[in-house]
């Protein structure tokens, strides 16, 4: 079969838009401004612009669907989202219904939407188009995402496992420190507190505040709230020791998860990706070590865990994923 997918990263920051044939290569991408502040219908507007542009000099009649991924809560079966943290004033926002309504009046025929939570969106085009491309026979991966939050996505027999309600593997808000931080879902020691980059930086900030952290404050010219992620990472790679120390408390704690998710969905391989995951063998290193050291040995011995390999393009791919999913290409 011939033709192509659109697929569709819509974040709180920006929203990026690709082409994609269906050996998932970009064939042309876009992105803008999300100006989420700006309310949904302005921002679906700019949705509506960057497919079109994306489909300059391409024949409308080879558009196989559109897949969009979008931050949670969303329900998969309708395309509704129901207030997510990151796009103020989205209540109840039939994000899927809409979209296919405006692209078909552009187009002049029928376009057929799929959407999905962000996360999920991403472990579909990791399993597709990433990791599986030298693992043909993969069938069962989490996907943990490591950036200004935690999220994931469980892929199960080759397809998204959604749960109930479009809702499970909400493993940024899985416990690993029942002692820990609140997290601002409002549990306590969820390894989202811990480990994503705003929780780095925060505690970044908590040892200079405490005269420690030779280099770092130097990054920060002595402000802990001037502490950033990066501060804390280029600050480690120069041999700062409290830096060091704080990202490799990160990854164990980054492993306990692992551990943690190992035991409960028994995948063949577990893909970690996101901005903090960049930082790479320093923080890998202690995560492979704790989940060498937690981890029972039959579940650690029949899995894998791999840096994604998709970078910046995973949303977007994902994205394109959920469309070739839904008609089995």
């Amino acid at each position: 079969m011939s033709g192509y997918v659109i697929g569709i990263d819509l974040g709180g920051t920006k929203i990026m838009t690709a082409r994609v044939n269906l050996q998932g290569e970009v064939e042309a991408q876009v992105r803008e401004p999300t100006l989420a502040t700006e309310g949904s219908a302005a921002v679906i507007d700019r949705m509506v612009n960057t497919v079109e542009r994306v489909l300059e000099g391409a024949d409308p009649a080879g558009l196989i669907g559109v897949g969009v991924g979008a931050p949670g809560p969303l329900d998969p079966k309708t395309g509704v989202l129901y207030s997510p943290p990151n796009l103020p004033g989205w209540e109840r926002v039939p994000l899927r219904d809409i979209l296919s309504a405006r692209l078909a009046v552009r187009l002049g025929r029928p376009v057929r939407v799929e959407a999905e939570n962000d996360a999920n969106a991403a472990a579909l085009g990791e399993f597709r188009f990433g990791v599986r491309k030298q693992h043909p026979d993969l069938r069962h991966m989490v996907y943990i995402t490591v950036s200004t939050g935690i999220g994931g996505g469980l892929i199960a027999d080759g397809r998204i496992f959604e749960g109930a309600h479009g809702m499970a593997a909400e493993i940024g808000h899985m416990t690993v420190d029942m002692h820990g931080p609140r997290c601002n879902c409002g549990n306590i020691g969820c390894i989202e507190a811990i480990a994503a980059g705003p929780a780095i930086a925060r505690q970044g900030g908590e040892i200079v505040a405490l005269g420690r952290g030779p280099l770092l404050a130097g990054l920060a010219a002595g402000e802990p709230e001037a502490v950033t992620t990066q501060m804390v990472e280029d600050a480690a790679r120069a041999g700062d020791p409290d830096a060091l120390a704080l990202i490799e408390r990160t990854g164990v704690a980054l492993g306990v998860a692992v551990v943690n998710v190992l035991h409960l969905y028994n995948p063949e391989m577990v893909v970690i990706g996101g901005g903090v995951a960049k930082i790479g063998a320093m923080l890998f290193d202690p995560l492979l070590r704790t989940v060498e050291e937690r981890a029972m040995p039959a579940f650690r011995r029949n899995a894998e865990i791999l840096p994604a390999a998709l970078g910046d393009f995973v949303g977007v791919l994902g994205a394109a994923a959920l469309v070739l999913q839904d008609h089995d290409l």
